[in-house]
């Protein structure tokens, strides 16, 4: 069996010889266009990784006929290599992640893709054409939460001269920020309703404090409440040391992808919130419990006096 982009693959019936599936060809993973290829399906229009099976065939759009004989299906193919994603069941695929909006939700991935191909100022007819993917097939991955499968990603690291560990977004453990600069920077500062905006109702954020070793800065989870940063802490831990004094708060957020993005800094005195019904009600209210664990039920208060912020994203061409 072998395929060109654009081919058709029809799965039948193996009782009547109806279709009962069919999907354009739109990603291949060996030069011969032998199996497994990536697929759009014609009726949930999803991209599966796919080892046809005897019951499927290909159908060739302006190409030879097909010659060679059926591929084995997955489950007579142990030791696969690309077995990072499974093989169609011809069940239909779940639907694509949504956003809070309800829009179509892109994945980081494809966020990584694009950034890196607008990096070397490729087009993605030339891309898809280095990849061997088909160009509708790569608009699908820049602009859908899709999950391309291991041969895709190698191709597409190739294509882009990077590596699939830097396209899934590996390097954890390392600081952020190790990405290039973008070509025209602009960096801009943000007014108050702006940080607020990004300061947003809860996440996590850095304190900075004096102990009797000097400074530190010490990440909390935080919620917004009446205009007010409030966070959980034990009573005898660093974050707990703000208490009394005028402090310094921290929230930012990079977009490693794309070498952008904003960080807003309050500053405030930091009291103890100590009122029985304004505890209980801050810990109803809480979005979530500080991921340190144990016992954090001190409950501190800081009321923004000062409050600024900068962004970094492209500049306007």
């Amino acid at each position: 069996m072998r395929a060109h982009l654009g081919d058709q693959l029809v799965v039948e019936s193996p009782t009547t010889g109806a279709v009962r599936r069919d999907g354009e060809i739109v990603g291949l993973h060996h030069a011969d266009g032998t199996p497994p290829y990536d697929v759009r399906w014609s009726d949930t229009d999803e991209v599966t990784l796919v080892f046809p099976g005897p019951d499927a065939h290909i159908r060739h759009v302006g190409h030879e006929p097909d010659t060679g004989p059926p591929a084995p299906s997955a489950a007579e193919t142990p030791g696969t290599a690309d077995s990072a994603q499974a093989a169609d069941t011809g069940e239909p695929a779940p639907p694509p992640a949504e956003s809070a909006d309800g829009g179509p939700n892109p994945g980081d991935i494809g966020r990584r893709v694009a950034a890196e191909r607008k990096r070397l100022g490729l087009s993605r007819e030339e891309t898809a054409r280095r990849a061997r993917i088909a160009p509708e097939y790569l608009a699908y991955i820049e602009e859908q939460p899709a999950a391309p499968s291991l041969a895709t990603l190698f191709s597409l690291a190739a294509a882009l001269g990077t590596d699939v560990q830097s396209l899934r977004g590996g390097g954890m453990d390392l600081p952020p920020g190790r990405g290039s600069a973008l070509l025209h920077p602009e960096l801009r500062d943000l007014g108050p309703e702006e940080c607020r905006a990004r300061l947003s109702t809860h996440g996590v954020g850095r304190i900075a404090v004096t102990t009797p070793d000097g400074p530190a800065v010490v990440p909390v989870n935080y919620d917004v409440v009446d205009g007010a940063i409030v966070f959980r802490t034990a009573p005898h831990s660093v974050p707990a040391r703000a208490v009394g004094s005028e402090v310094a708060f921290e929230v930012d957020h990079l977009d490693e992808a794309m070498s952008q993005g904003w960080s807003v800094l309050a500053v405030g005195p930091a009291e103890p919130v100590t009122e029985p019904a304004t505890v209980r009600r801050l810990t109803e209210r809480a979005h979530s419990t500080p991921w340190a664990g144990g016992e954090r039920e001190m409950w501190v208060s800081i009321r923004p006096t000062r409050l600024t912020g900068r962004r970094i994203l492209p500049a306007d061409r």
